[in-house]
């Protein structure tokens, strides 16, 4: 590498993940188990989740942790008692920054809602609440426990504890669901004034009784509609879209989701867990992906719960790097590619190519309009 590179290790989080839920969604890809008890073995996780994070604490290599996220499944499942002893365990081993944000994924349930202010209690300042539909015909066919009435509920209960940052998780492209019901859908996200919106299109995942049983869905003109007028609703709400399926009031994105889409680090605790940890070897920069044993018994019974680890190619990294950034709206510095990488900017050849058909700017590692639109096209590209 040349001399122009400069090294230095990118800032770190911390992804928890508890793998159970009431049931499990015919959509979901996620590691998640059916647990329709509302039992689950809390205590016995959390020593595992603590014992993990001692395993990997010397990733850090000194680095304090910026944020915490906590996902699932459905982490507000655990009790406020047993997530306190997490995050008192947590911040026993590692060093983590004053005040930092610490984003716990809820369901609208009266059961969770009922244990929100003991998270607050517990640390917890971000709520991201898995509303996915105000309609209760669609929450019915995507398999949601809760009606509209609990999720709005939920929200309010939150706001009411003087939770700051709150996220609504909503989907469109639902079964069966038109551009006005989208569109009704996405005008009750905005007026219960959250300051973020996770706002993604339904899509089939390879493992889901969706995938393999399809519902009808709408077809791509309505998608596409769906998607120009929720834009316009947004925009006009005060909302910026700074990531493809992200938006929020100015200076409320998510810190969590920043460093990962900035190609930032994360160690990964629980079950299926992902982390990616760089690390400086002869001061070149060297990625690696850890994954954690998928399922809960094999992952608690484990001494060495890691299942995998592979360092990223250097011939990988450009597409890996760029697979992140170029979600982002207004994409990165170009300097962040040395930094995150160890390699020159220069060697990305794809890139000169790329900026020629005005897809990519010229002074940013940015994705142009059209190059937003077409981003696949962009991503595929940086492929070796």
């Amino acid at each position: 590498m040349g001399s122009a590179v400069t090294s230095v290790l990118p800032p770190l989080s911390l992804y928890i993940h508890v793998p159970w839920c009431l049931q499990k969604c015919p959509y979901c890809d996620f590691n998640s188990h059916a647990s329709e008890t509302r039992t689950i073995p809390e205590q016995e996780y959390v020593d595992c989740l603590l014992e993990d994070l001692r395993q990997e604490v010397g990733l850090s290599q000194g680095r304090p942790l910026q944020s915490i996220f906590i996902g699932g499944g459905t982490p507000s499942l655990l009790s406020a008692e047993a997530l306190a002893r997490l995050l008192a365990g947590v911040r026993q081993e590692i060093t983590c920054v004053p005040n930092m944000e610490i984003t716990l994924e809820a369901n609208p349930g009266t059961f969770e809602v009922a244990r929100f202010a003991g998270f607050q209690m517990a640390g917890v300042n971000r709520l991201s609440i898995g509303v996915q539909s105000f309609d209760d015909g669609c929450l019915q066919s995507l398999g949601r426990v809760h009606n509209a009435s609990q999720a709005k509920e939920a929200i309010a209960a939150a706001k009411q504890l003087g939770y700051g940052h709150l996220n609504i998780d909503l989907m469109h492209g639902l079964p069966h669901q038109t551009e006005a019901m989208a569109k009704a859908d996405l005008q009750q996200a905005i007026d219960l004034a959250p300051d973020h919106l996770s706002w993604y299109q339904l899509t089939l995942e390879p493992n889901t009784l969706f995938y393999s049983q399809p519902p009808v869905l709408p077809d791509e003109d309505v998608v596409v509609n769906i998607q120009d007028a929720g834009q316009i609703l947004l925009q006009g709400a005060g909302f910026e879209q700074y990531e493809i399926s992200a938006w929020s009031q100015p200076g409320n994105e998510a810190k969590h989701n920043l460093n990962y889409w900035r190609f930032g680090d994360y160690l990964g605790i629980g079950a299926g867990a992902h982390g990616k940890v760089s690390c400086l070897l002869d001061n070149q920069m060297v990625v690696k992906r850890r994954v954690k044993l998928r399922q809960p018994k094999a992952y608690m019974q484990a001494l060495q719960p890691l299942s995998s680890v592979d360092a990223v190619t250097p011939l990988d990294l450009p597409l890996e790097f760029f697979m992140n950034v170029l979600r982002l709206r207004q994409g990165v510095e170009e300097s962040l590619y040395a930094a995150r990488t160890g390699q020159e900017l220069a060697q990305v050849s794809a890139l000169a190519n790329l900026r020629q058909r005005g897809l990519i700017a010229a002074d940013r590692l940015q994705a142009t309009e059209l190059g937003w639109r077409f981003l696949n096209e962009v991503l595929a590209a940086f492929e070796h």
